[in-house]
């Protein structure tokens, strides 16, 4: 039996989660809607032994708030639960300090599986999960392997990538990153060079495509 925080923007998932976990035995610390909204919740004197966190939420999404507890309270571990199975979330997921990954879709004897490996031996590698790094491995020696690029997108360029789906100027996205319209610049250029594309529109179809934002 394990205490377990509920971390997704979508409050009939969440529910219907929150009733699953409970007939797994277990008990519901709380839900939150967002990373920030866990960060006020966290309370270090009564932490969580598991974080289900969502990776697509507002505010702050699943990897900024898993780096954070990474960071911030080590002990308590995260089971990522995505809609997203390419092979770029999972690593990035892995990467901020997730134990395991599984799919919304996923049958509850999956996600039972998934928690007791996560709480009894530290993590948990679903078939999905261990054929895409295994993907992953064999194509991180391709030059120019998206993964490869992906991972090495700092925070800001990743920021970046997100204004640039949104409607927003280069100079209201400068003030929306508290930078200089010539910073701004900066980043679109280096990102040109090193994803290879020429217009904001190719910018804006790599974070798509690699689930950098969600349509």
């Amino acid at each position: 039996m394990a205490t377990i925080v509920l971390t997704d923007d979508h409050v009939l998932l969440r529910n219907g989660l929150a009733a699953l976990v409970k007939n797994l035995g277990h008990t519901v610390l709380f839900e939150a809607d967002n990373g920030k909204n866990l960060v006020a919740k966290l309370d270090a004197k009564n932490l969580p032994d598991l974080i289900l966190m969502d990776i697509n939420m507002p505010e702050m999404d699943g990897y900024q708030t898993t780096q954070w507890l990474k960071q911030t309270h080590p002990d308590v571990k995260v089971l990522a639960l995505s809609m997203y199975d390419n092979e770029s979330s999972i690593i990035k997921m892995l990467k901020c300090g997730a134990k395991g990954y599984i799919l919304k879709d996923s049958d509850p004897v999956e996600l039972k599986a998934a928690i007791d490996a996560v709480i009894n031996k530290g993590y948990y590698y679903s078939d999905l999960v261990s054929g895409k790094l295994i993907h992953a491995i064999n194509k991180m020696d391709d030059e120019g392997s998206d993964i490869n690029t992906v991972n090495n997108l700092s925070e800001r360029e990743t920021d970046f990538l997100k204004y640039t789906c949104t409607e927003l100027t280069y100079k209201e996205i400068a003030e929306k990153m508290f930078v200089s319209p010539r910073t701004i610049d900066g980043y679109r250029d280096a990102l040109f060079e090193k994803l290879n594309v020429k217009t904001r529109v190719g910018l804006a179809i790599y974070a798509i495509k690699n689930a950098i934002v969600q349509l």
